[in-house]
């Protein structure tokens, strides 16, 4: 692939190791391993990351910002989650996803959604029986170890890095906004990369 048909230059992709994977693998993310390191660690294929990214931010600006729903139980995730959802408006859920919300009209934080977005599928799952009862479409991060089977659309990449994480919602708020017409161009997006994949 050639470099400039990445989202950002391959080196960012690279020094957030966003495709490391985990020493786990299994069918669901097979297709999306490019190889297993001597340490036994998983390693992603970075052409497949950047084209499920552009899949995501493609799908995700059909949607206004209150038809979209993030839900991030893992820690790592929180503080670019709160940025995501404060350039482009998305509701995001941090920490313990309360049930119902989706699914009980008499409970007074119900919501109604058109699509989730889940950071990982296994802490997230209450979120995705949720989603699926309604019938919402799903996006997930999933990394080498996830299950993928009730995901539409798979988005491979390190789920548990901080700075991993930082990237991908980076990518995403600047696509959103980009793709919904709300800004023109990568250089208005007003939101620094160094802020999202912080320590």
């Amino acid at each position: 692939m050639v470099e400039d048909q990445f989202l950002v230059p391959l080196e960012d992709y690279l020094k957030v190791g966003l495709h490391i994977g985990t020493k786990f693998r299994n069918k669901y993310m097979e297709s999306f391993i490019y190889k297993v390191r001597p340490d036994g660690l998983a390693v992603l294929n970075i052409q497949e990351i950047n084209k499920r990214i552009d899949l995501a931010s493609g799908a995700m600006s059909k949607y206004k910002p209150e038809e979209i729903l993030v839900v991030c139980r893992r820690e790592n995730g929180w503080k670019a989650a709160e940025l995501f959802s404060k350039m482009t408006g998305i509701r995001v859920i941090n920490g313990r996803y309360p049930p119902g919300i989706l699914t009980n009209s008499q409970l007074e934080n119900f919501i109604e959604i058109k699509l989730m977005i889940v950071v990982d599928p296994w802490p997230d799952r209450n979120a995705i029986r949720d989603a699926i009862k309604v019938g919402v479409p799903i996006i997930a991060l999933c990394d080498t170890n996830n299950e993928a089977n009730y995901v539409d659309l798979v988005v491979p990449c390190n789920n548990k890095g901080k700075k991993s994480l930082g990237l991908v919602f980076w990518i995403l708020a600047r696509e959103y906004l980009k793709r919904t017409g709300m800004i023109k161009a990568d250089k208005d997006f007003k939101g620094k990369m160094e802020e999202f994949i912080v320590e």
